[in-house]
């Protein structure tokens, strides 16, 4: 029991640390070995048990001694806690050329601005020096490089980055935010037809015709270029332009044939086909940003010049390129929006539809003032009230297109020129109801017209319009309903004009100019010399010579059709569109008094039409279109024509590639 007590003791003597101020215990290395047998060595006698001091607090470093190094080394990914490194030295960029951001308080406080934001997708890329291999350097970095000819990516000639004016100092600019918008569009229409002709006073162009109708077919063939280009200052998004600079050029060239002599020109000894050229100003306007009323950017701008307007959703009333001023705007967060504007019409060429500023504008103004509402009367459904007035003061300014046919007087009636008031009142609205889409239109027309054609005296008009087209999407297909109807003539001789005809049409409507009745310009034959019973790109039966250049006429038969249709969206590329409508003549009075023909049916017939459009690049960029359409004659039809074929069906092919940049 001694020997085990003492064992216990000098474990616990060997565990206990020792005190803090004594000095460090050695082991005395054992003896060295002998021959001997070893002698085992009894344990030293145990110091005296220690009691165990608790640890002490770190002692502070005093000011004059240095503390230790810190490891700032980095382990898996982290910084150690409680270690600061020196921050590196500022860095400053230099941008030559860049343009600087607003100052600060020109943004919220919670947003932080960036300089020069055009140029920042574009940093990286390498500059094109010529040396072909960067190319490849182009296409491999395709979401950010590319060449400023591709329309599909960022592009200086699209807006997207402003001017560097150092590049461009012929420019009359000053300050920063300028950009250029430009366009190139290239329009190829190549159309055969077949439609009622007349034969020549002087004879037929073939053996054998002694009728009033000779052949029917016809070729033509379109070539329009169109160059266009905007200045503008200020942002191109989220706000108005501050002013805005615009030109449009259009060059046309065109080809024409047809079966017989003086449809082309009124001399009977030019040949049956023609080539022309024009050159037209389509577009030429300053637009002047007043202020904002609004944080919303709801505005109010001025644009005066050569200028695009039409007047409702679809082009029923009026839907040119004119000359004219215009002030216009929105408000409440651009739910209203309103136009203000006066055109003075101006001539167009007779065979390219351009304006020709060469010439003297028009006596023939518009006032027209509308006002939109959006979410009126359900949501998702916008209204729009409409007045306009036509000023026609043309009965002493005749005029003869460049065939040599008379465009105003019209040779119709006593072959007087008329001067006229017309006051269009009109509401118009497209959106959707729940998942129908509908757009609608009524027109009532009233005024006076200072020469009636048929009595030499003075008339009222009287006269309205309705049109509306309902669709319902399903999927990938759109069903379509269309209904329309303008008042005709009942009494060429009243004293009231009750034939409701437009300013300017080119209806987007049941099927637009894929429709033969729509896309066609019917001759009337026989009961007036240069007299068209419809428009190109027009619906209503108006007897007027043109509606580029010709006088409005309110002794018409009127216009009447019921059409469906509908539309399939075979690709995302590739959309199927076709149609069948059924048209009549709304009275026929007028008909009959100018054909000296009694009982002439309403019936016009049905036109049948489909097309085909197919965009390669799932964009507008590139569109080819081919469309066809039959009419089909109805009893008016052919009480009113006949052809060398007895009454066969008339055809229209619509060849339609666009190009645009």
């Amino acid at each position: 029991m001694a020997v085990l007590a003492l064992i216990l003791a000098g474990a616990l003597v060997q565990g206990a640390p020792p005190p803090p101020d004594s000095p460090p215990v050695t082991t005395a290395p054992p003896p060295p070995s002998s021959d001997s047998a070893p002698v085992q060595a009894m344990p030293a006698p145990p110091e005296p048990p220690q009691a165990v001091q608790p640890p002490q607090p770190p002692q502070a470093v005093s000011d004059d001694q240095t503390a230790p190094d810190v490891d700032n080394g980095v382990l898996d990914g982290r910084r150690k806690p409680g270690y600061n490194s020196t921050l590196p030295t500022i860095t400053t960029q230099t941008n030559v050329g860049a343009v600087h951001a607003p100052p600060p308080q020109a943004f919220p406080t919670d947003q932080l601005p960036l300089p020069d934001r055009w140029r920042i997708m574009t940093s990286l890329c390498p500059a094109d020096d010529g040396d072909k291999s960067i190319y490849a350097v182009f296409g491999a970095m395709r979401e950010v490089c590319h060449r400023e000819t591709d329309p599909y990516h960022q592009n200086p000639l699209k807006g997207d980055r402003a001017i560097d004016r150092s590049k461009v100092p012929w420019l009359p600019i000053k300050g920063d935010d300028w950009f250029v918008e430009a366009n190139f569009t290239s329009d190829t229409v190549i159309e055969p037809r077949s439609l009622p002709l007349p034969v020549s006073n002087s004879g037929g162009q073939n053996a054998g015709e002694l009728g009033s109708f000779g052949g029917d077919r016809s070729f033509l063939m379109s070539q329009t270029f169109l160059v266009s280009a905007s200045l503008i200052k200020g942002s191109t998004a989220f706000k108005p332009p501050e002013i805005e600079y615009h030109v449009a050029i259009a060059a046309n060239l065109n080809y024409a044939q047809v079966s017989e002599r003086q449809i082309l020109n009124i001399d009977a000894a030019d040949p049956p086909h023609r080539f022309d050229t024009f050159v037209g100003l389509q577009e030429a306007f300053i637009d002047y940003h007043i202020h904002n009323v609004s944080d919303r950017y709801d505005f109010d701008s001025v644009r005066v010049g050569i200028q695009p307007f039409q007047a409702d959703f679809r082009g029923f009333l009026f839907n040119d390129e004119q000359l004219g001023i215009r002030l216009f705007g929105n408000r409440d967060d651009n739910r209203f929006q309103y136009n203000l504007a006066a055109f003075w019409r101006l001539e167009k060429d007779t065979n390219s539809g351009l304006n020709d500023v060469t010439q003297t504008p028009r006596h023939d103004q518009l006032f027209l003032g509308n006002l939109y509402r959006q979410d009126f009367l359900i949501p998702g459904f916008t209204s729009q009230i409409t007045l306009v007035y036509n000023r026609n003061r043309e009965a002493n300014d005749p005029h003869i297109d460049s065939n040599g046919f008379p465009e105003r007087p019209a040779l119709i009636g006593d072959l007087r020129g008329r001067n006229y008031d017309a006051f269009y009142l009109g509401y118009n609205a497209d959106g959707h109801i729940h998942r129908f889409n509908l757009t609608a239109s009524a027109y009532y027309l009233f005024g006076s017209d200072r020469n009636n054609n048929y009595t030499n005296l003075p008339a009222k008009i009287s006269a309205y319009f309705a049109a509306a087209e309902a669709s319902y999407d399903h999927d990938w297909m759109r069903f379509r309903l269309s209904g329309l109807y303008a008042s005709g003539s009942s009494n060429p001789y009243g004293h009231t004009e009750t034939g409701f005809d437009a300013i300017d049409e080119n209806p987007i409507f049941a099927g637009a100019d894929t429709s033969y009745w729509i896309r066609q310009g019917i001759p009337f034959i026989g009961g007036g010399r240069a007299v068209n019973l419809t428009q190109p790109n027009g619906i209503l039966n108006d007897l007027r010579t043109s509606k580029d250049d010709g006088q409005s006429n309110f002794v018409n038969p009127g216009t009447a059709l019921a059409g469906v249709g509908a539309d399939f969206d075979i690709l995302p590329q590739l959309r199927l569109a076709t149609n069948a409508n059924h048209l009549w003549f709304a009275n026929t009075a007028v008909l009959e008094l100018l054909r000296q023909q009694a009982n002439i049916a309403r019936d016009i017939g049905w036109d049948l039409s489909a097309a085909v459009t197919w965009r390669p690049k799932a964009t507008q960029n590139i569109v080819l279109r081919l469309s066809g359409a039959i009419l089909v004659p109805g009893d008016g039809m052919k009480d009113l024509f006949g052809n060398t074929s007895g009454d066969a069906d008339y055809f229209s092919v619509l060849g339609n590639v666009i190009v645009n940049f």
